[in-house]
């Protein structure tokens, strides 16, 4: 019987040294979305300013061919926002 308790002891030592890791672990990689998190949230801002930048400068220039070109760069910008967002979700 007191070798069962025992065995038991360790048992329950061994699962709190791995559930320990285990935490150890899951704290590291939280700190790392966060960090990415951050990363994508100043680069959305960044982008959303460029975004309105040429918005604004198209609409100064009023020209047919500026327009296809402040697209696709705005389509670009689009989805490179769209990348982060879902970097941030996963």
């Amino acid at each position: 019987m007191l070798e069962d308790i025992k065995k038991d002891i360790v048992k329950l030592i061994a699962k709190y040294e791995a559930e320990k890791e285990e935490n150890i672990s899951l704290r590291k990689a939280l700190a790392e979305s966060r960090a990415v998190n951050e990363t994508c949230k100043r680069q959305i801002t960044e982008l959303e300013q460029q975004i309105d930048n040429l918005k604004l400068s198209a609409a100064f220039m009023g020209q047919a061919g500026s327009d296809i070109g402040a697209k696709e760069k705005i389509d670009k910008l689009i989805r490179e926002i769209d990348k982060c967002i879902r970097l941030m979700e996963s």
